[in-house]
């Protein structure tokens, strides 16, 4: 069923019952009773030290379109995390279009006095300012918490204005106050996307048959956009990417692609099913194709849906034994050193198959949130039997600083803004993802090794970093259970 009838799309959690975010267990001991996932889908921290609002990965995917403004609609402080993302969008764009861009966002800048007069008016002139000031091709007007608060219509608004300006008006629902789940984020900008981006159906389309539409995401540079291209280009088919980083007018031809093949199921489920339901395109949403399995898998789905299994074959074959002659300086190094990783759902777990494909040994795995396409990865971690510590949080350092003390793991992978904790208790640190450097496809792999074994060849920063530097909580917390305060919320503690 898809929701883009509504002025709203609906919250993660409403549309995948069992979503969860807060877990704190084992992999196995996540599996119990038949059941996909013995964790509380109402679990809730009694304690909670910080979140991710779902502004945040909404404003990332939306600032890396070209030819946009972003308007963000409430408080002067929303949306400053802009600042913070410029430098990748630059990057973003000169690797992809020869030239750096900043990002170009407004606020209006709601006051004491528009929370009691409403914001819709400020709203409309901030849109006719920003057409006539960037010349843009749209514009995403975003409603934070405060407009939603009181009561603001960002669609009427848009409505009303949008004869008055050449730009597309894309109103974005994102308050971080309606949904605990980041995810929810993606559906939001999808949302609008599909409303006001897309053509309507029409009978005389021509289907594209050899082009495949590859989901990127914001974690994704364009060195690894490449390598999925020659990965689907061996096969003779053409890569179409999308959304990120691609141009309003651009979105046209994900409606006329034979397939959509997904690079995160958590990014875009939501968007899939729809052009499926409305334009026809099929799609496939199983693998992130980050690990040497992983990769294989994807490139077969692809592959098996074009009738061209035997190609995908014997090309998955000679790439793996390429890359497995290009590790082997590596692996004695890596052979037994325990890693934890800390990233997003997909993330976390198709990068752990990664690292125990190189010999690494998981000490742990904390994944921002769980939902049911986490069950495959899952599964393929579990196939062996071997278990450990896997923690659901949104952020939490208090919990991640425990298990760290405790489990003494010898490397540490995580986000660039989270690695702070592991590198602070001597822990060597490596970013989960830098969208200068390669993760994904057989190329990832390589350059995932080459990068690790150079860290771990020399840990010298670590190690004085640990020597000089604290983290804030006090002994006594490091001898409880690191997930003393996770409750359901009735109050009853579940782990």
């Amino acid at each position: 069923m898809n929701y883009f009838g509504l002025r709203v799309p609906p919250r993660r959690e409403d549309r995948h019952p069992g979503t969860c975010l807060a877990y704190g267990g084992t992999l196995c001991g996540s599996k119990k009773g038949g059941r996909g996932c013995a964790m509380a889908a109402d679990a809730e921290r009694a304690f909670t030290q910080g979140s991710i609002c779902p502004l945040l990965p909404a404003m990332g995917m939306m600032a890396s379109l070209p030819d946009t403004v972003v308007l963000m609609h409430g408080g002067v402080g929303c949306g400053t995390c802009l600042h913070g993302t410029n430098g990748n969008v630059r990057a973003g764009f000169a690797a992809r279009r020869g030239r750096p861009a900043d990002i170009r966002w407004m606020s209006t800048a709601l006051n004491e006095i528009d929370v009691i007069s409403g914001g819709n008016e400020k709203l409309a002139q901030a849109i006719k300012e920003a057409d006539a000031a960037f010349e843009p091709k749209a514009i995403f007007t975003v409603s934070g918490c405060l407009p939603a608060i009181i009561g603001d219509d960002i669609d009427a608004v848009a409505a009303q204005v949008q004869p008055e300006v050449k730009a597309k008006i894309l109103p974005v629902h994102c308050e971080g106050f309606k949904s605990r789940f980041m995810a929810t984020a993606y559906d939001a900008v999808y949302h609008a996307i599909g409303r006001n981006l897309l053509p309507s159906p029409s009978p005389t389309a021509v289907r594209e048959e050899k082009t495949i539409n590859i989901m990127n995401v914001g974690s994704m540079g364009r060195v690894d956009e490449l390598e999925l291209a020659r990965l689907v280009g061996s096969l003779n088919l053409h890569a179409n990417f999308f959304p990120v980083f691609a141009d309003p007018d651009s979105f046209a031809a994900a409606t006329q692609a034979s397939l959509s093949i997904c690079t995160c199921p958590t990014h875009d489920d939501y968007f899939l099913q729809y052009l499926q339901e409305k334009y026809g395109v099929p799609y496939i949403i199983r693998h992130m194709p980050i690990g040497i399995a992983n990769t294989g898998a994807w490139l077969r789905d692809a592959g098996a849906h074009f009738g061209l299994s035997d190609i995908a074959e014997s090309r998955i074959k000679a790439e793996e034994e390429d890359l497995g002659n290009a590790l082997k300086e590596f692996l004695p190094l890596f052979k037994g050193k325990r890693v934890f990783i800390s990233a997003g759902e997909f993330r976390s777990l198709a990068t752990a198959s990664l690292l125990k494909e190189l010999g690494f040994e998981i000490a742990g795995i904390r994944s921002f949130h769980y939902d049911q396409f986490a069950e495959l990865e899952l599964d393929k971690l579990r196939a062996d039997g071997q278990d450990f510590v896997w923690n659901v949080a949104n952020v939490q350092p208090f919990e991640e600083a425990n298990l760290l003390k405790r489990l003494k793991p010898d490397l540490f992978l995580g986000h660039w803004h989270g690695n702070n904790t592991a590198a602070r208790l001597s822990i060597p640190t490596h970013v989960i993802y830098n969208t200068g450097y390669g993760y994904i496809g057989y190329r990832g792999v390589y350059d995932l090794a080459a990068r690790l074994y150079r860290k771990l060849s020399n840990t010298s920063f670590g190690d004085r970093l640990g020597a000089y530097s604290q983290l804030p909580y006090k002994k006594s917390w490091y001898s409880k259970n690191p997930f003393l305060f996770i409750r359901s919320q009735s109050g009853e503690a579940i782990c």
